[in-house]
């Protein structure tokens, strides 16, 4: 992340004070930052600001990870110097300085983990913000244990809920329907991630008129979420987040694949935590933003829970992709009292209280990040180099005043548009429980920073009405329209700038996607195209699919007695994901693969027909 501009006076501030012993110095006073040079008959003295660092956890952080490393950024390691690292109970810790791959920091690793509820010292020689002296502290937090997985119920099986392949039998995606479709929609492929089977869950990309193009299944038990086009090292990548659901929350990894569907980094989240599902975005440093949720024993008593309350902290990090290091952590424990969550406390202090549930995260461009807390009814844009909340949206204590027509609940993927004027738009929930809206809604509200006025611009309702008790998104798409996915419901829907729906398409089945997006997308893979074939009477059937290819337009199809005697038979036109071929009976078969002018993409392997 960049420097916030809100810091510039900061920093001129700074200049202006080692101007001044600067200045002291030549009186007589004297100054350690002070170089003087001498050219002919004349002296001059030459001043530079002291480097401010900021440092992770942040001075008084007071749920700190017992594996956590020491995140140093705004001075290379090699000008770190003495790190001094104490806890109060486990004593002077070892370890190691690592690099961060931009040179712009890095990170003592403890050779050892810390003890819970125990404060950190670390002693340095640097100008370390908001701390003195060089010299800063933080507590260790008591960890409640892991989460435990409790997946989404498979979706109640109806006819067509799911899609079959002669050629490709391992796959078995929830099946999508498209009930609208008009001139208005804008081109590209949709992102899905269907997580309640009914079979299987992965990550899906669909044509503009709903058929498949790519699956990837996950593992049995757990499921993909925020499937999304991105750039990383210049290239347009697929990433997503997989791994295992409980509480409402994951934990995981996430997962960046290039256009051949090869896996080119897996980023997982540090100081012991692991990889939650509601954020994952890449910034233009080559770097990730990724949320985590840490359940820790908490006094809960002024919001009348018991006092050591099972808590969860809402984590959000910068990881360093390349060397998994931590840049910077924001905890919301440290930030954002229990007292503005709109959330039930539960009735045992064993039950998790999510107060805050964090679900998406935007960076800015001045370096601040967007928050957005599903149980407080609120967004915040966080200071980047403090964590320290600038501005609310929503919630009990907002900054700026909202419309009775612009108040939301339960929101979700809170983004921030700074193009003429600055609005915000984001997917109203409104569900609850407690329920608050009769329907959701994706809406536009415009931010005035004078009057501290927030006014709805535009709302997206969809017809027949949907409320969603959970996830859902937003996606600006670049000609004006708006791509809305529903979340809970089985719905993504396209509207145009005067909110009609200009496409509307839905799973088969009462299946659920944690966003849905449109992007245009070019996929080539690496693996050839399958082929299956069958006999029956005097025809073969040729069944033949390549998953993720997104340029063929024809099959040619080869046959012949042996498999070293083929010749090409016909071409067919692609239909689908997969396309059925009727040939006259044959032993063996290939099929290659075409563009639109009858180039070569790939062949397959031959295959004896069954």
């Amino acid at each position: 992340m960049r420097s916030s501009s809100r810091t510039v006076g900061v920093h001129l501030a700074l200049a202006g004070l080692a101007a001044a012993l600067a200045a002291l110095s030549l009186s007589g006073c004297g100054s350690a930052n002070v170089r003087t040079t001498t050219r002919t008959a004349t002296r001059t003295t030459v001043s530079k600001a002291p480097t401010i660092v900021s440092v992770f956890p942040i001075p008084g952080a007071r749920v700190a990870a017992p594996q956590t490393q020491i995140t140093f950024r705004g001075v290379a390691v090699a000008h770190l110097g003495s790190v001094l690292v104490t806890g109060s109970r486990t004593g002077r810790h070892t370890g190691r300085l690592v690099a961060d791959s931009d040179g712009q920091g890095g990170s003592f690793l403890p050779a050892t983990p810390f003890a819970p509820g125990e404060v950190v010292t670390v002693q340095t020689n640097l100008h370390i913000r908001d701390a003195a002296a060089g010299t800063f502290r933080f507590t260790i937090a008591h960890p409640s244990g892991a989460i435990p997985a409790m997946p989404l119920l498979p979706a109640a099986r109806v006819p067509g809920d799911e899609l079959t392949f002669q050629s490709r039998p391992d796959l078995t995606p929830a099946s999508v329907e498209v009930t609208r479709q008009t001139a208005g929609a804008a081109p590209g492929d949709i992102f899905l991630t269907p997580q309640q089977g009914p079979t299987q869950n992965g990550v899906m990309i669909l044509d503009g008129q709903g058929a498949l193009v790519w699956y990837q299944p996950v593992p049995t038990g757990d499921m993909a979420a925020d499937l999304h086009v991105q750039r990383y090292l210049g290239q347009p990548v697929l990433t997503w987040w997989q791994g295992y659901s409980g509480a409402g929350v994951g934990a995981g990894e996430d997962e960046i694949y290039d256009s051949s569907y090869q896996r080119i980094a897996e980023v997982r989240a540090g100081n012991g935590l692991t990889a939650d599902l509601h954020e994952f975005r890449l910034t233009p440093q080559g770097t990730a933003l990724v949320t985590a949720f840490y359940p820790v024993y908490w006094d809960a008593s002024a919001v009348h829970g018991a006092k050591e309350q099972i808590v969860l902290d809402s984590v959000v990090q910068e990881i360093d992709i390349k060397t998994g290091l931590v840049l910077y952590q924001w905890d919301s424990l440290d930030h954002v009292p229990l007292a503005d969550s709109y959330e039930a406390m539960p009735a045992s202090a064993g039950s998790p209280f999510d107060y805050f549930h964090v679900n998406s995260v935007q960076l800015q461009p001045n370096g601040d990040l967007l928050i957005s807390a599903r149980n407080t009814w609120a967004a915040y844009d966080v200071d980047d180099l403090t964590g320290g909340t600038v501005w609310t949206l929503g919630g009990k204590n907002s900054s700026y005043k909202l419309s009775s027509d612009a108040t939301f609940a339960f929101q979700h993927d809170v983004r921030l548009h700074t193009e003429g004027d600055p609005t915000v738009t984001l997917f109203d929930d409104g569900a609850g429980p407690p329920k608050v809206h009769t329907q959701s809604r994706g809406i536009t509200v415009r931010l005035d920073d004078k009057a501290m006025t927030a006014t709805l611009v535009s709302e997206d309702l969809h017809s027949p009405a949907l409320a969603a008790g959970f996830e859902g998104n937003v996606q600006a798409l670049p000609d004006g329209n708006t791509f809305v996915g529903w979340g809970q419901q089985p719905y993504f829907t396209e509207f145009n700038s005067q909110g009609q729906m200009v496409f509307d398409g839905r799973f088969v089945g009462a299946n659920s996607s944690y966003r849905a997006y449109r992007f245009p997308w070019t996929g080539t893979p690496t693996a050839p195209p399958s082929v299956a074939a069958s006999t029956t009477g005097s025809t073969t059937n040729v069944y033949v699919s390549w998953n993720g290819a997104t340029q063929v337009a024809s099959w040619l199809v080869f046959a012949g007695p042996a498999a070293n005697a083929l010749e090409p038979v016909v071409t067919a036109a692609k239909k689908g994901f997969e396309t059925q071929i009727g040939i006259r009976a044959q032993h063996y078969v290939s099929v290659q693969a075409l563009d639109t002018v009858g180039r070569v993409l790939a062949t397959s392997s031959v295959v004896h027909v069954q």
